[in-house]
């Protein structure tokens, strides 16, 4: 994991008001829960007196009850009541607090700060060529691989054409030229530039341009965009559960139309076309050793892995931070 990011984690309707919810994000037994306000709190899923699952408790007067013994916790984790001392004890409960995590919430989704709360900033990762009024379907996967592989894969331009040959590779184009890539604004830029071989030698990354129509665009530690037009956007956020797993959360962005109704059957009939090419992409990146990618690695790459190359550096440095 990279230090002091904010991760997206799940979309914000996974939480409804006076809910808890269970989740394992980032090497993390979590409980999220939302008060009668709407508001978030995130604390370590476990009681501090006995260690039961907090998750399975529930919202008692804007804070987290564990189901055990009925001890209350606020957002920020600290012990408000202890029912077995009574409404009149008046001692100190701060030995019972929780370890608590800043979470934050925009785009309709949940982002984790991943280290030190004082150190949390302002800026969420997202796109601002995105639009929240934009209308999107979304749907979630689960790959048992290391969120570094699942978001490698989607910077690969080489798999096209095998992994995806009767879907969005079709063509053969088996070549690759360049590709380019960019990191401008903590935002990793490239486009594909495939060709078919017909003995021709790839261009090399300096003599190709990133494509103004279809792009990839990446920001850190987790969020992905492929746009398609200015109409048409999949957006990926890669949720990290731990080194063996995560959840993929898949949009599809249209407005094609001037209607509202038919942008969103656009958008529905979307996830099917989304599904069928990530079904693809995962039945070979889960099968990939190490679980974790490094920038330091034995693997032998290529020229056309450029985007990864970036990636695993940047990330790297990142990491060493």
């Amino acid at each position: 994991m990279i230090q002091n990011q904010w991760y997206a984690i799940a979309p914000s309707k996974m939480i409804k008001n006076n809910k808890v919810k269970a989740l394992r994000r980032c090497g993390m037994d979590l409980a999220i829960f939302r008060d009668s306000d709407g508001n978030l709190g995130c604390v370590i899923d476990r009681c501090s007196h006995r260690k039961a699952a907090l998750s399975i408790g529930k919202v008692k007067d804007n804070c987290l009850q564990c189901p055990f013994h009925g001890i209350e916790f606020d957002k920020e984790g600290k012990c408000s009541f202890i029912p077995a001392n009574g409404i009149a004890f008046t001692k100190d409960n701060s030995r019972f607090n929780l370890e608590s995590y800043a979470v934050r919430e925009a785009h309709g989704i949940i982002y984790l700060w991943y280290g030190d709360a004082s150190d949390a900033v302002e800026t969420l990762p997202f796109f601002s060529d995105v639009s929240d009024k934009t209308v999107y379907s979304e749907f979630a996967d689960f790959w048992p691989s290391h969120y570094s592989r699942s978001i490698e894969n989607q910077l690969d331009v080489i798999h096209l054409p095998f992994i995806h040959h009767n879907t969005i590779g079709a063509g053969n184009k088996t070549l690759v030229n360049g590709p380019r890539v960019e990191f401008v604004n903590n935002i990793l830029k490239t486009s594909a530039s495939n060709e078919v071989d017909i003995g021709q030698t790839p261009k090399l990354a300096a003599e190709c341009t990133i494509s103004d129509a279809i792009f990839l665009k990446f920001i850190f530690p987790n969020v992905w965009m492929n746009h398609i037009s200015d109409k048409v956007k999949v957006v990926i956020y890669f949720a990290p559960i731990d080194d063996d797993g995560t959840v993929l959360y898949i949009r599809f962005y249209c407005r094609i139309s001037k209607v509202r109704v038919i942008n969103q059957i656009i958008a529905f009939f979307g996830i099917f076309a989304n599904r069928l090419i990530e079904r693809q992409d995962r039945r070979v990146v889960i099968t990939q050793e190490p679980k974790v990618s490094s920038y330091k690695s034995g693997e032998k790459l290529l020229p056309g892995d450029g985007p990864i190359i970036l990636y695993r550096r940047l990330r790297d440095e990142l990491q060493h931070k």
